[in-house]
């Protein structure tokens, strides 16, 4: 027995000196020394209460701007305007928000600055005020670009908050946080359709609701990114950076393919977002509120595919995630224009799903590809959706003006085939 004893007395002595040697915490209780046990030094919780707040408050900024192209019939039949001043409106709203954005991402990568996002928000709520009000077409630009500055502002930094609170989840992390925003581009039609319609210009101020809201959400999620700063005592761009050996020309080869890739997805996705409303009620006659609706399904679908698409790609590699999504969605394009309004309707929703999956997977892959660059990736590549969406969305409308609304239609169908280049893309060490 006493011999027992002893074996015991010796293991808890090699057990508390390697907590010692660890960083672990002893308790001495009657000579034995067992051990406490603490998490690892170096690893950290997924913080899904912080996620959770980013991705309402994404739905909150999201849902702000998905309400401008939702009203664009209204502002058409209001203010007499042509398909191409629709596109330009697109394409102001998207220019200040993608040519600022990089700019952002860079300045915070060196100075974090959490409360920096209800600045922005704050641009979208004046924004919205003048959306309401406006009197005249220039105002309207205005007005675009007000909502344009506020998403170059929050997108970068709510992206690297987005990445500190992963707890190496990283894909999971931006599709929690993206996926908030798909909500608020698909709810941004269904309100509108019932508020705005019916209702006139004057009550989108209704949806200043939602940027005061959302002040009050991040200005809480400011304060937990502050006091993270402050913990860690560190920069918060570099928590979280991967590794590769790849030589800088390979990396600046496959930022240009990954461009690309944003290219044909958001050109494609811009034929949705501006014209799939005129689409439906030039081809087949449909309602305004109708059309809306037809667009709330599609853009829940890109909801689902974004959420899915960043789980996949932790457990699958970002690699195998891009090249299916970007070119397995390539069928359903092609069969679209030849469809019947029912058929039109459910094809959207494997468009739209299969789509959106990439979008989680090609930050992260970047990433991972830049490491300690979070912010500046997050606002090259947000910024770059919204200004390929926007050139996309004046292009096509001049498209639409020379041509018809179906000609574009058929035209973008084959816009998914340049998802071909992601057979280039390096294989990359997931992130540690």
């Amino acid at each position: 027995m006493s011999i027992v004893y002893g074996r015991v007395r010796e293991m808890n002595a090699q057990r508390s000196e390697g907590a010692v040697l660890t960083g672990g915490t002893v308790a001495a209780i009657d000579g034995a020394a067992p051990v406490i046990p603490v998490a690892t030094p170096g690893v950290e919780r997924t913080t899904y209460g912080i996620l959770a707040a980013l991705s309402l408050s994404h739905l909150l900024n999201d849902l702000i701007q998905s309400l401008v192209p939702a009203i664009y019939p209204l502002l058409k039949q209001s203010f007499s305007l042509d398909f191409g001043q629709i596109g330009l409106i697109t394409l102001t709203f998207q220019l200040t928000s993608s040519l600022l954005q990089p700019v952002v991402g860079y300045y915070t990568d060196k100075r974090p600055s959490p409360f920096s996002l209800t600045v922005g928000m704050t641009c979208s709520l004046l924004g919205i005020v003048l959306l309401a009000s406006a009197w005249s077409y220039g105002v309207l630009l205005i007005a675009a670009g007000m909502v344009g500055i506020g998403s170059s502002v929050f997108h970068p930094e709510s992206s690297r908050m987005a990445r500190a609170a992963s707890g190496g989840r990283y894909g999971l992390a931006q599709s929690v946080f993206q996926v908030g925003g798909n909500t608020g581009q698909a709810l941004g039609p269904l309100l509108a359709a019932f508020i705005v319609v019916p209702n006139g210009q004057h009550s989108v101020l209704w949806f200043s609701l939602a940027a005061i809201a959302g002040i009050g959400v991040l200005s809480w999620v400011g304060r937990w990114y502050r006091a993270r700063l402050a913990a860690s005592g560190r920069r918060g761009g570099k928590a979280g950076a991967g590794g590769h050996d790849l030589p800088r020309g390979r990396i600046v080869a496959t930022i240009c393919i990954l461009v690309v890739l944003i290219f044909s997805k958001f050109f494609y996705m811009a034929s949705f977002n501006s014209y799939y409303t005129f689409y439906l009620i030039d081809r087949f006659h449909v309602s305004v509120q109708t059309s809306q609706l037809c667009l709330f399904v599609f853009l829940g679908s890109v909801a689902t595919g974004t959420l899915v698409g960043g789980p996949v790609g932790d457990r699958i590699g970002r690699k195998a995630v891009i090249w299916g999504s970007i070119l397995g969605v390539l069928p359903f394009t092609l069969a679209l224009p030849y469809a019947n309004f029912w058929l039109t309707v459910a094809l959207t929703v494997p468009i739209g799903m299969i789509l959106a999956s990439a979008m989680p997977a090609i930050l992260v892959y970047a990433q991972e590809l830049l490491p300690g660059r979070v912010g500046l990736v997050g606002g090259l590549f947000f910024g770059l959706s919204f200004g390929m969406g926007g050139l996309g969305a004046a292009l096509l409308g001049e498209v639409a003006d020379h041509t018809s609304i179906e000609f574009v239609y058929g035209l973008c169908a084959y816009l998914p085939a340049i998802g071909l280049l992601a057979a280039f893309l390096p294989r990359l060490r997931p992130g540690t």
